[in-house]
């Protein structure tokens, strides 16, 4: 059955996808789909059969209309302009993949920039992560639990939310959980209004350091051409404090929130739960101590700010960015493409002589084969996104890794490695402690994020929270470490280099939902290769060649449905919540594929009140 795109009738502007359903009367399941889901960024479907009677997702597929042609068209550009054509994989997060280039050119060039363009780099990514983070959160995820939304999917969980009281009332100054609800309603919502104020500051404040957002134009291999100035940190900082005050009431806030529907629907813990297998890439260079050299690069990427690993079943696996780089794979699995296994070699070895395998991203070929999608028949195919694996050693598994929505798995990582420890911030080993400052507005806090019993929708969004704290303490630090430099008249911002006939480089940092990677080759002093894997390529992939759902599969199959509506009315809200909960985003580039005979209609409804008149 086709996907349907009809909105649902619940008032709601986007809260409910349009949903497709087709009962099958032997097994009696229904059959539902999602697609395209709305509030996120991309064409993402989710295709499920649901056992109503048990109240359980039966089975799931993810699915996704784009394809994501860069790796093919960045072969023969010039090395230097990687970073500008990759940050427009994404209009949300391009920084991070212009970011991520630049560390991966870096590598190649053998260059190192100056501390101050580091300390600038670092605060840039910062206000990204508060930006994107407090949007998703608050105007998009929210909508999920608001009070119109609760309304319509749970109207008992309503009730008793008008009769809960807030713990931290006094903190956030709403007095029970359905204000909270309340504050949340899209447009109207006191919170939802707020959040969209501190997303225009921190977009302000990423572009103090990076020239403009989403697609930086002071950033560089080699560091900034951003003019350090004390009038230019002092700008960022002002801008920050208010959203460390925003922090002191939101984090309490979702606290509260997260926790009342553990309460209200015992059982809850299991929705979007999924086994722990959380994978980060680290974030916020050290400068004192990384140079990007790749032999140097376990010892440098423990020295993150926040540190790179591989969390399997709760135990840390590895903090080292090389034995991380040398496990990954990518499969075909249910894609459109054809395989490369017999294609050329690019890279056999690293530069320490490990062995790279052909399925790694530096000698991946990608050969797009568009075909109808077929979500019935074992092998399959029915997705533009592949299945990228971590090898894991100690098992033999190939292992669907996932970002928890990025902020789960790099607090997961750092508390339980116990190095991170600075001005603000330090990881305990079970938990990560974030110390606001005293403001004109308030008083010191510190929160405490801890190590969660599950990995599931609830914690991924509460942590989505943590972080955004996270963001602003370690941004506080870097604006001093700035205004160090500055003042000491350290105000070289970049290295000059030589691009290389033949090099090879790879760059890893956290796009905001979660791990990021940038491989490339060059050759003849042009790009000959080149693979960038952002998070939602881990999220998003489909059964893999080992027939192992991806993520959103395998957190939506077997879900708990805890809805009062029936199949007439049944909005998905869990499933939404859960898919929602890893922030997805897939827009790279788009290519339709529509085969013989089709025609794309495009209609434009015209702007609201034209042509009544007047002198236009």
């Amino acid at each position: 059955m086709a996907p349907s795109a009809v909105a649902a009738d619940d008032g709601l502007p986007a809260a409910c996808e349009g949903r497709d359903e087709m009962s099958d009367t032997k097994s009696g399941l229904v059959e539902m789909s999602w697609d395209p889901i709305t509030r996120i960024i991309g064409s993402l479907g989710i295709h499920t059969k649901i056992d109503f009677a048990n109240r359980q997702v039966a089975e799931c597929r993810s699915t996704s209309s784009i394809f994501r042609g860069y790796s093919v068209f960045m072969k023969g550009k010039d090395p230097r302009d990687a970073h500008f054509i990759t940050s427009r994989i994404c209009g949300i997060c391009g920084d991070n993949h212009a970011t991520c280039s630049i560390y991966a050119q870096n590598m190649a060039y053998r260059c190192k920039p100056p501390h101050l363009a580091e300390w600038i780099i670092n605060l840039a990514e910062a206000a990204e992560y508060m930006f994107d983070h407090n949007l998703f959160q608050d105007n998009l995820v929210g909508v999920d639990f608001c009070e119109q939304m609760v309304k319509e999917t749970n109207p008992a969980v309503l009730a008793r939310a008008e009769a809960t009281a807030a713990p931290h009332a006094s903190l956030h100054g709403y007095r029970t959980i359905a204000d909270i609800m309340r504050s949340l309603n899209p447009f109207t919502g006191a919170l939802y209004r707020e959040a969209l104020v501190m997303s225009r500051l921190t977009r302000e404040m990423y572009s103090l350091m990076g020239g403009r957002h989403v697609h930086p134009s002071t950033l560089y291999p080699g560091g900034v051409g951003t003019v350090p100035t004390v009038q230019l940190f002092n700008e960022y900082l002002s801008r920050l404090m208010k959203y460390v005050d925003f922090m002191k009431r939101v984090v309490p806030l979702h606290d509260d929130l997260f926790d009342f529907f553990y309460e209200a629907l015992p059982g809850y813990e299991a929705v979007g739960r999924r086994r722990v297998l959380l994978a980060c890439w680290g974030s916020f260079q050290n400068p004192d101590a990384c140079d990007f050299r790749y032999e140097t690069m376990s010892a440098w990427g423990r020295e993150m700010y926040i540190t790179p690993g591989v969390v399997v079943d709760g135990e840390l696996v590895t903090t080292d960015l090389v034995e991380i780089n040398l496990g990954l794979r990518i499969f075909l699995g249910s894609s459109f493409y054809d395989d490369w296994e017999h294609a050329e070699t690019f890279v056999a070895k690293d530069p320490l002589g490990n062995p790279i395998d052909q399925r790694h991203p530096w000698n991946q070929t990608t050969v797009p084969r568009p075909q109808k999608r077929d979500l019935t028949s074992p092998d399959g195919k029915y997705t533009w996104v592949m299945s990228p694996r971590w090898y894991h050693r100690a098992s033999g598994a190939n292992l669907a890794l996932d970002s928890g929505g990025g902020a789960l798995a790099r607090l997961w990582v750092t508390a339980l490695a116990g190095v991170v420890d600075f001005q603000h911030i330090r990881a305990t080993g079970r938990s990560v402690k974030i110390e606001l400052p005293r403001s004109a507005s308030g008083p010191a806090m510190e929160l405490e994020w801890k190590i969660p019993a599950w990995s599931n929708t609830l914690e991924r969004n509460r942590a989505r929270s943590y972080f955004q704290a996270y963001a602003a303490a370690a941004a506080l630090h870097f604006v001093e470490q700035g205004l160090r430099e500055v003042h000491a008249g350290r105000t070289s911002t970049w290295t000059k280099f030589e691009v290389p006939d033949e090099a090879i480089g790879c760059g890893f940092h956290e796009a905001v939902r979660g791990m990021l990677s940038h491989h490339f080759v060059i050759r003849e002093g042009k790009i000959a290769n080149y693979h960038p894997y952002p998070p939602t390529c881990w999220n998003a992939s489909p059964r893999d060649s080992f027939g192992v759902p991806g993520p959103y599969e395998d957190a939506v199959q077997n879900t708990p449905l805890f809805e009062e509506n029936g199949p007439d009315r049944f909005k998905g809200i869990d499933i939404m919540r859960t898919v929602r909960s890893f922030d997805p985003c897939l827009p790279c580039g788009v290519h339709m594929y529509f085969g013989p005979g089709k025609e794309l209609l495009v209609r434009h409804s015209p702007t609201f009140g034209a042509g009544l008149g007047g002198g236009g």
